[in-house]
């Protein structure tokens, strides 16, 4: 199966009849740091939209678009875990003449579901998303009603997913899956009447609409039909939730509110909580650029050592603004980082506390210590607001086989976190080196850790129901 994608989606429906695509197209735009490979839009009666590349160039594409009117559409921008980046991978996908259909997750059993699918689809199901569409279109023709077919569907899917989907009639749906492990939220704007979903409140904030609630675990809303408004249903019964963890401290956008929990503060409250169990000695706390802005405050101010930029992105350069987590190849992630420029004036001579939101291959972590220590750093001190990552993501993140991870590698038997962290800390070439742990991450959030999923930390894939199995590198990039 190709590409799998933990991304950023929007959906919108106006009661009123205005155009949504204005509004798709800004929200896609506030949801750039969950995707910059593709984006693309599907409006009522109109052929699906795609582009490689940042949603932020939908301006050069302004004459096409202009054709790209409706009350109702979707929105995708994407991040391949797994697969090739291109456009036969973007998103959003039409699904025969009935619907078109945006992903943020990663079905584990698309195989499965893409060998159900023959039938209906003769070609190859080369995305889950893909996959899991035309199976909803299989049992939709049996069904003849959204929401129980998608009832039936849900019961065949194993992983994460966050679906919007705008079928013929220009009704959208939003389907969150029963563990919740990808974020999703409903607002409204209300002078135009337009309902609206997003991965992100931040996109609900960039088109001046109002926050109305999270769409709940096991929840599908539709937008539109005979009520010209918003009806809900529960396909899957309340279970344990599984949020991610992640998405905490590094995916999702400081502005956002998650699961009734702020970002920012959250990503704040670690980084105090990392300055009461690690006291370093150090003459300036500095925070890789961006996600680790917060957390770098909170350690300033619960340790009392000034906070300063002693990195700066170079947002002049073609790779500026691009996140190199998200970057498909590793060249990629070590050329935007290479971009990160140190401000010699604020850390030269001086010992540097670094925070940073993870460590996931090392390779980024290691140019940023030299290019530290090149610049007249004494020490370099580096403390990290997630902990080990040492098993692969099966719900939608990057971090693809163990063979690629940093913790897991060092490891070598021992996964105590202090002897991980000594190994990484040397690794990188550090004078000191820390990590947060599973306690002080929830607590910080301030979400109970039964609520969340730490997969990825302690190789705990229960709530996914089946042992997903660890694949190479090259299996999961086929």
């Amino acid at each position: 199966m190709g590409a799998r994608e933990a991304c950023g989606v929007v959906g919108a429906y106006s009661s009123r009849g205005v155009d949504v695509t204005p509004k798709i197209l800004k929200g896609l735009e506030a949801l750039q740091h969950r995707g910059q490979e593709s984006w693309g839009i599907a409006v009522d009666s109109k052929p699906v939209f795609r582009k490689m590349g940042l949603a932020f160039n939908w301006y050069n594409y302004a004459q096409e678009l202009a054709g790209y009117k409706g009350p109702s559409g979707i929105g995708h921008v994407r991040y391949s875990t797994k697969g090739r980046s291109n456009l036969d991978n973007a998103q959003p996908v039409q699904i025969g003449s009935e619907f078109s259909i945006a992903h943020n997750g990663t079905i584990v059993n698309a195989e499965q579901i893409a060998q159900a699918v023959s039938g209906v689809y003769k070609g190859k199901c080369g995305t889950d998303t893909k996959a899991a569409g035309y199976r909803l279109l299989q049992i939709l023709r049996e069904e003849n009603d959204w929401f129980y077919a998608f009832e039936r569907l849900s019961k065949e899917l194993v992983g994460s997913y966050s679906f919007v989907i705008l079928n013929r009639r220009g009704e959208v749906f939003a389907v969150r899956d029963p563990r919740g492990y990808r974020p999703l939220c409903l607002g409204v704007h209300q002078k135009s009447r337009t309902y609206v979903v997003a991965s992100e409140s931040c996109a609900l904030s960039a088109i001046d609409a109002e926050f109305l609630r999270d769409i709940e675990p096991g929840e599908m809303v539709r937008l539109g039909g005979k009520q010209r408004g918003l009806e809900s249903f529960r396909f899957a019964p309340k279970q344990e939730t599984a949020y991610c963890s992640f998405e905490y401290t590094y995916f999702a956008h400081p502005s956002s509110k998650i699961n009734g929990i702020s970002v920012y503060g959250a990503r704040k409250k670690v980084g105090r909580t990392l300055a009461k169990r690690h006291r370093m000695r150090g003459d300036v706390v500095i925070p890789v650029p961006d996600s680790a802005r917060p957390a770098a405050l909170g350690y300033s101010v619960e340790s009392g050592i000034p906070m300063d930029e002693g990195l700066m992105k170079d947002r002049y350069r073609r790779k500026g603004s691009i996140r190199s987590f998200i970057e498909p190849r590793q060249s990629g992630r070590e050329e935007v980082v290479k971009r990160i420029i140190p401000i010699r004036e604020v850390i030269e001579k001086k010992e540097v506390i670094v925070v940073d939101d993870s460590v996931v291959r090392g390779t980024s972590s290691k140019i940023i210590v030299d290019s530290l220590k090149k610049a007249g750093a004494k020490k370099v001190r580096m403390v990290v607001t997630f902990p080990p990552i040492s098993h692969p993501c099966y719900m939608g993140v990057d971090f693809p086989s163990r063979e690629e991870l940093l913790a897991h590698e060092v490891a070598n038997g021992d996964n105590s976190i202090p002897t991980i962290a000594k190994k990484v800390g040397k690794a990188i070439g550090v004078e000191e080196f820390y990590y947060n742990d599973i306690d002080g991450l929830s607590q910080a959030i301030g979400l109970p850790k039964s609520s969340m999923c730490f997969a990825c930390i302690n190789g705990d894939y229960s709530k996914l129901g089946i042992d997903p199995g660890f694949r190479t590198k090259k299996e999961m990039k086929a």
